[in-house]
């Protein structure tokens, strides 16, 4: 669906971005990570030949975005991270204004149902909520019913339960199968939807992959947390399975083990609690998160 090879973008000397290349497969949900400023929305832009590349190949769709822009533009769905609509225009109109702008449309009333916008389709664009707005995007996105769609920061700046409702949607449209490309600043977010996540920083991918590989990748070590009911027992512990630091907590009651090899190191220190006559009253696995392996590789916080 999507194909990048030795993607270069420069502004006045500037290298934006820096030689990326990447493939988004049919039916993939495909996530690009990072901070402000580090070639995101350029890169998608380009994509969807809304600007033009200084050098590399770009296919999507099979079309060049550069040369056959309009063709390319009849069949892709975009969702911009804010929708931007004139104040006084109803619902109803901007999905009958977006309608005419290609060569084949879906009915606008079951979208507007579908994305609980129906009863709002008299509604001036001024007077919806953020989350209404950013669903009324989605609507003119897929009224052309595309199987690729660009979505750029789809849940930014809405609240927790807008931001819910925009996640399910996606995951609906994940669920018809159709590609999307999701720029995002939710590491959860990324987590829970991708497939895949590409990670970008300072114009370049410094890491590719499903949102599993790269937290192990860049982070190989879980933390397991154990409180007991005794205190645990004097002297030197066991060095378990993995091991590669622990720690005592100030009550004596608490155990910190680092270690590469989690299960394996739960399954030694149950039984030595056991032998030991002292009683587990919690036990707590923390994996490294997709955020601590972006901190890893970037040295920074995604928002930064």
């Amino acid at each position: 669906m999507i194909y990048v090879k030795d993607l270069r973008k420069q502004y006045d000397g500037f290298l934006a971005v820096k030689g990326i290349s990447f493939e988004v497969q049919p039916g993939e949900v495909f996530g690009l990570l990072g901070p402000n400023g580090a070639g995101k929305t350029t890169t998608v832009e380009i994509l969807e030949g809304l600007r033009q590349r200084s050098g590399g190949e770009v296919r999507v769709l099979g079309f060049d975005p550069a040369d056959d822009g309009l063709l390319l533009k009849d069949r892709i769905g975009v969702c911009l991270q804010q929708a931007a609509l004139p104040d006084r225009l109803r619902v109803g109109e901007a999905i009958a204004l977006f309608a005419s702008f290609y060569s084949r449309t879906v009915p606008g009333e079951a979208l507007l149902r579908r994305l609980q916008l129906w009863d709002k389709r008299d509604a001036f664009f001024m007077h919806l909520s953020g989350g209404q707005k950013q669903r009324l995007a989605l609507a003119l996105a897929l009224i052309n019913d595309p199987q690729l769609l660009f979505l750029d920061e789809p849940s930014a700046g809405l609240d927790a339960q807008a931001r819910l409702e925009i996640r399910s949607l996606i995951g609906e449209l994940r669920a018809e199968k159709r590609t999307l490309l999701l720029t995002t600043h939710y590491i959860e977010e990324a987590e829970r939807l991708c497939d895949r996540v590409a990670i970008m920083d300072e114009g370049r991918l410094i890491a590719m992959g499903a949102p599993r590989e790269i937290q192990e990748h860049a982070l190989g070590a879980s933390t397991i947390e154990l409180q007991t009911a005794q205190a645990l027992p004097p002297g030197e512990l066991p060095a378990w399975p993995g091991l590669l630091r622990q720690a005592r907590d100030g009550s004596g009651r608490g155990l910190t083990i680092v270690t590469t090899r989690p299960a394996a190191a739960v399954m030694e220190a149950v039984p030595w609690l056991i032998a030991h006559r002292i009683e587990l009253q919690d036990i707590r696995i923390r994996r490294p998160s997709l955020e601590d392996a972006f901190i890893e590789l970037t040295g920074k916080n995604l928002r930064d």
